[in-house]
């Protein structure tokens, strides 16, 4: 089926509905066009790593180190690291290449129009987990520093964050672009005064064995640690909201657009692993010489605070850890707020076919985030982000393993990312049953389900079925749980002459507004576009392309 474009579809387009407005301004689970992507690849890129001013790395530093030693806690790091990045570079590729965010990517591998769900949940999870952890930071440092009691303390850091979030990407660029270099000098400055002045530290550091004095080179601890760290795995879907927005990759910013790509996008956790290690770093030291150190190590607002109180008078010195602690709080946590406020909205808008707005969502994400803080989850914290990462690693990997060995070396996934209803089918059994599986075995394991000795691995077992069930099943369903229809029903080219998506205009028979070719496809039942939200919110199915 093909449609030509009909001039009379631009004649007298109504105003604009509220939740058509709203998705115009940051263009809301769809793809971002490149009439909106007017930042350069260097802001893009600030912007994107503005986004991981978080303090929990430095406590999930600390909290390692504490428990399996130094040496064992590093060796964790470093597997992180590697895993990170190595599924963090197809990821987002795909999202600067393609401009899409990762439950977009995630459709159309392996998992499903409607499969891929539950991945948003997981990312949900992810954003309301660690926007919690940080408003827990946030609250210690204005207890510390102004007296605000800790309760108290939750609910502004939690507050303060919606009026940021409502105008998306317009407002956080302009937010992580000028607050980045105040950030960074705060952060370093303190770790730089350490191994100058204090040069017997670093050997302290190395030296340390945790907590119980045990923390000899085990394989077991490594793991362990590094399970923990990988909970931020999911961390690439909030770089990749930020990379959508990249503009064109042509010949002539080719070198600026791969450099803010691999820096900004798997790149972050170079920054990630530097934080956790200096994290680890400013506890032993504080355990080693300051009184009741031990008990207060594994908080950053602390760490920085007793440092500072080593070179400044006491007054600055409490001024800056807890300027510190709010700038890298609201810095994270808008990031935190934005991206699961999208993921939430996108698992209600297809299992519903009801648009309700995002800031309902956002509203909703930031309340269960309250409730975290509120039931003091910063004390469970290995715990916690030990569970959670073997779910965030069973999705990442298995995108990223669709990605790398379905598309590009078994060419049984559709090379470029497929998003929209019609276009899928409801469920792909190659992601969707590779990621239950893969999370389901590693939760088992993590928790002792197949006997203590296989404990500490179960990162490991996350990874590998991560890595080995997408092909096997691609290849066991020869890939036609893909694609419902190849023919979107368009005349017109999908990709210009650099590979980059289509800029050409069309206007959607539904809502009457103006989107760019990769947001739309024809209709069903008129000879007239409709665009991807139109398609998603289509209680009948009255525009939904048939299967062919």
């Amino acid at each position: 089926m093909t449609v030509e474009p009909s001039l009379d579809q631009r004649t007298d387009p109504p105003a604009p509905s509220t939740a058509t407005r709203e998705t115009l301004e940051d263009y809301t689970l769809r793809f971002a066009p490149r009439s909106y992507r007017k930042w350069s690849t260097g802001v893009v890129g600030v912007s994107a790593l503005g986004g991981i001013a978080y303090l929990a790395d430095f406590a999930i530093g600390a909290n390692i180190g504490i428990s399996y030693g130094t040496t064992n806690a590093l060796w964790g790091i470093a597997i992180f690291a590697v895993v990170i990045f190595a599924t963090g570079l197809p990821l987002a590729y795909y999202a600067a290449r393609y401009n899409v965010d990762l439950d977009l990517i995630t459709r159309g591998s392996g998992f499903g129009y409607y499969g891929s769900v539950v991945t948003n949940v997981i990312f949900a999870s992810f954003t309301f987990i660690f926007f919690a952890l940080e408003g827990s930071i946030m609250a210690q440092g204005l207890e510390l520093g102004l007296g605000v009691p800790l309760w108290l303390g939750y609910a502004v850091s939690t507050l303060v964050i919606f009026p940021l979030v409502i105008y998306g990407m317009k407002v956080l660029s302009t937010l992580q672009v000028w607050t980045t270099p105040l950030w960074l000098v705060l952060m370093v400055l303190p770790f730089g005064y350490l191994v100058v002045s204090h040069p017997e530290s670093v050997s302290s550091f190395f030296d340390y064995q945790g907590e119980n004095g045990q923390g000899a080179t085990d394989v077991g601890s490594m793991l362990l640690a590094a399970g923990v760290c990988l909970s931020l795995i999911a961390q690439i879907a909030e770089q990749i909201d930020y990379l959508r927005f990249m503009p064109p990759k042509t010949p002539e910013n080719s070198r600026r657009w791969w450099s803010a790509v691999l820096l900004a996008g798997p790149g972050w956790v170079i920054f990630g692993a530097l934080k956790q290690a200096i994290g680890l770093f400013l506890a032993v030291y504080l355990i080693a010489n300051v009184a009741d150190g031990a008990s207060v190590a594994n908080e950053p607002v602390h760490q920085f605070l007793e440092i500072y109180n080593g070179f400044l008078p006491g007054w600055l010195a409490m001024t800056l850890a807890v300027v510190l602690v709010v700038i890298s709080q609201i810095k994270i946590n808008v990031t935190n707020a934005y991206s699961g406020s999208l993921a939430w909205t996108n698992s209600y808008t297809r299992l519903t076919r009801h648009y309700p707005g995002r800031l309902v969502f956002l509203g909703l994400n930031l309340v269960i985030a309250l409730v975290l803080m509120e039931a003091n989850m910063f004390d469970f914290l290995n715990t916690i982000l030990g569970f959670y990462a073997n779910c965030g690693m069973a999705w990442i990997v298995v995108v990223a393993s669709d990605i790398v060995f379905n598309k590009y070396l078994l060419k049984l996934s559709p090379l470029r990312p497929e998003f929209r209803r019609g276009m899928l089918y409801a469920v792909n059994p190659v992601g969707f049953v590779s990621m239950t599986v893969a999370a389901g075995v590693s939760i088992l394991v993590f928790f002792g389900g197949l006997g203590p000795v296989l404990k500490p691995y179960s990162p490991l077992v996350a990874i590998g079925l991560a890595l080995v069930l997408p092909p096997v099943l691609a290849v066991a369903t020869r890939g036609r749980y893909y694609l419902r229809r190849t023919d979107d029903g368009i005349d017109l080219p999908m990709f210009d002459e650099h590979g980059n998506p289509s800029g050409a205009v069309l206007t959607c028979h539904v809502c009457r507004q103006d989107y760019e070719r990769p947001d739309m496809a024809a209709c069903a039942t008129h000879s007239a576009y409709v665009c991807s939200l139109c398609l998603s919110t289509d209680k009948v199915a009255d525009h939904v392309l048939p299967a062919s």
